[in-house]
């Protein structure tokens, strides 16, 4: 999940914008110009901004160059503008990536995802530990009261992402995107792979010790009571 700004004037691609991006489980705050925007970022801190050009108060291109100013947040222009000079000076001026209106929601999870991944600060000694798990992202192995656990490349990566985001729910739309890079997907793929974790965790979909399925949102890692 993230912190959302979407930064667009037309209400009625506001509202689509909102309801998608938090049907992916992001977190999201809107503004409807320029200076709005620049509140919102200097107050909230988003982790990410979809920023329209068209905005009533100032060109969008001027925006970013203020928003520049204030915070180094990743920005994605979404702009109905394809001229390839246009877009070359914005990625230029500070944008992190853009979208050509108009993108489907799962063109828009795609890019949200990898500007996101780009985002991240380098790891410097990333451990993980849940109860009597470990896992240690730069060694890229996990323990279970120390024994170390027999994880595929996916295995891990799933356990990996989980056990960073201990007791929150994390959707299924999240972790086709950030355990399989794909905006989309068949989740029967996320179910046998949870089914072979907990199986090396000790653990059953019924009886779960770490592992907990919150029906029709996701699935949150958590240590035992």
């Amino acid at each position: 999940m993230a912190n959302v700004l979407v930064v667009e004037d037309d209400q009625f691609v506001r509202s689509a914008l909102i309801r998608e991006l938090t049907e992916r489980a992001h977190a999201v705050r809107s503004a409807g110009t320029a200076l709005d925007a620049l509140r919102e970022v200097t107050r909230a801190a988003p982790d990410v901004v979809i920023l329209d050009l068209g905005l009533p108060d100032l060109d969008g291109a001027e925006a970013l160059k203020m928003l520049r100013g204030v915070s180094d947040v990743p920005v994605i222009v979404a702009t109905a503008r394809d001229d390839e000079t246009e877009i070359v000076r914005l990625l230029n001026a500070g944008a992190d990536d853009y979208l050509i209106k108009p993108f489907s929601g799962e063109h828009l999870s795609a890019r949200l995802a990898a500007v996101l991944r780009r985002s991240k600060p380098p790891s410097q000694g990333r451990l993980c530990e849940v109860g009597g798990l470990r896992v240690d992202l730069d060694r890229r192995e996990a323990y279970l009261d120390d024994v170390l656990l027999d994880l595929t490349r996916r295995e891990f990566d799933l356990l990996a992402h989980l056990a960073s985001r201990p007791g929150h729910v994390v959707s299924r739309r999240e972790l086709l995107a950030e355990v399989w890079q794909q905006p989309y997907g068949d989740d029967q793929t996320i179910d046998v792979h949870l089914s072979w974790l907990r199986r090396k965790l000790g653990e059953t979909a019924s009886s779960p010790r770490y592992l907990h399925t919150v029906r029709g949102v996701g699935v949150k890692l958590m240590a035992p009571p």
